[in-house]
């Protein structure tokens, strides 16, 4: 496999990325003199892609919520009963996996034995083992764990906001399911998942720290063997998400001694895909950052007049069939914090992001994207995300340089809609 050398003059980095005879697509930075390597396997597939049209299929197949993250379970469980984390705690490797909403990942990291760990990676993944009887198994555990996050005050406060927020689009569904959904999942329907969204085409591998591209594209070559080129991609169907948002203000009662809120507003402006989508994001991060950040006049009034527990996290999530902002804590009075930022937000609208404010953030948000290349798992843990949106490891150099002020105050204009805006509450059980 031939690799193609990408050379950051910034950063003083290097990434190679070469394409696999599979369809995989496959990336390595080379990171000399760190304690650890780290790699990542992943495919564009997550709990949204609920409904699809396989190639050379006219009939879309809708699945029940829960199947990306059913299938990530699965995979790790091997034809011949062996355990994945007994082979990588061979050659000293930590493993896990993970499953959001637009994709899937497994990953390790290690201090040696990159390429064994490698080849574990790959064999497991690349190595589907479904019947009936594993299947109602992993129903059994998983419904555990579906369980124990229905008592999660955090996550029920997030997928209530979503669900509030979105009345078609899949984002609005818990990424694990329910019981009810994940009960009607059948070896069947995995294997024409994994055969559709595992198909090398769709999945990326990303590997840095002590491995050459040489010995990364030999070991890809030894394992990946056995693929299908399939004849077209699945289309993916999210339905037809109305501007709108479902309802303003959603509450539930959960055990717990503090309201727990998720306060955010519903992004219209979709679409976008590779630099463009970047640079919203990066828009909607600077704004994010001078409304709520802890030297803001929202932060500051909301804590002097004791309205919230001492944090306010937020947070852009910029995708690109859907994208939003959220401001997240714990507060006795989530109402009247809706109505502090609406002020606030109000307030800043009509006075404008200052020119020396935007300058200064500018050259933060540089500083802490230049900082993170001396995190490798800072790097492994954006990169699948990124190049799922057709947006290069070194784009955001060039990208930042592009937004301007005028940008910034129109994005703060559009994006924070009251009418948009959906309020989910977790308060304590009355008793």
């Amino acid at each position: 496999m031939e690799f193609v050398k990408h050379f950051s003059k910034q950063l003083n980095e290097t990434l190679y990325s070469g394409n696999h005879k599979s369809g995989l697509k496959v990336y390595v930075m080379p990171k000399s003199g760190y304690s650890k390597s780290y790699a990542v396997f992943g495919t564009h597939f997550g709990s949204v892609d609920n409904k699809f049209t396989a190639p050379g299929e006219t009939t879309p197949t809708v699945l029940p919520d829960g199947v990306a993250h059913f299938l990530e379970h699965k995979l790790f469980e091997q034809p011949d009963g062996g355990n994945v984390f007994a082979e990588y705690a061979k050659f000293g490797a930590n493993a896990n996996a993970f499953t959001s909403f637009n994709m899937t990942g497994y990953l390790f990291e290690c201090t040696a034995n990159v390429i064994e760990n490698l080849k574990i990676l790959l064999d497991f993944v690349c190595k589907p083992y479904f019947t009936d009887e594993n299947v109602a198994k992993e129903q059994g555990i998983i419904g555990q764990e579906i369980k124990m996050y229905d008592d999660d005050a955090d996550w029920r406060c997030m997928i209530n906001f979503l669900s509030a927020m979105y009345e078609q689009h899949p984002v609005k569904n818990d990424i694990a399911g329910s019981v009810e959904s994940i009960s009607k999942i059948d070896k069947d329907l995995l294997y024409k998942c994994y055969r559709n969204f595992y198909n090398m085409s769709n999945m990326v591998l990303f590997v840095i720290g002590e491995a050459t591209p040489d010995q990364v594209g030999a070991c890809v070559d030894e394992v990946i063997t056995d693929y299908e080129i399939l004849p077209g991609k699945p289309v993916r169907d999210y339905g037809n998400e109305p501007k709108k948002v479902v309802q303003n203000t959603v509450k539930q009662s959960l055990d717990v001694s503090v309201p727990t809120f998720m306060l955010g507003f519903k992004d219209t402006d979709t679409g976008y895909n590779g630099p463009a989508l970047l640079k919203k994001n990066i828009e909607f991060s600077f704004i994010m950052e001078v409304a709520f950040g802890k030297t803001s006049y929202i932060y500051n009034k909301l804590y002097n007049e004791g309205l919230i527990m001492g944090f306010l996290d937020y947070e852009t999530e910029c995708e690109k069939d859907y994208s939003f902002t959220s401001v997240s804590g714990e507060s006795n009075n989530p109402e009247q914090v809706r109505e502090v930022v609406f002020e606030g937000l109000e307030k800043l609208k009509e006075e404008g992001i200052q020119a020396a404010d935007f300058e200064r953030l500018k050259k933060a948000f540089f500083g802490r994207f230049v900082k993170q290349f001396d995190n490798i798992n800072a790097i492994a843990h954006g990169f699948l995300a990124n190049t799922f949106n057709n947006v290069g490891l070194f784009d955001y150099i060039d990208v930042i340089e592009t937004v301007t002020l005028d940008d910034i105050n129109r994005r703060l204009n559009h994006g924070f809609l009251k009418d948009l805006a959906v309020l989910s509450i977790i308060e304590p059980v009355k008793k």
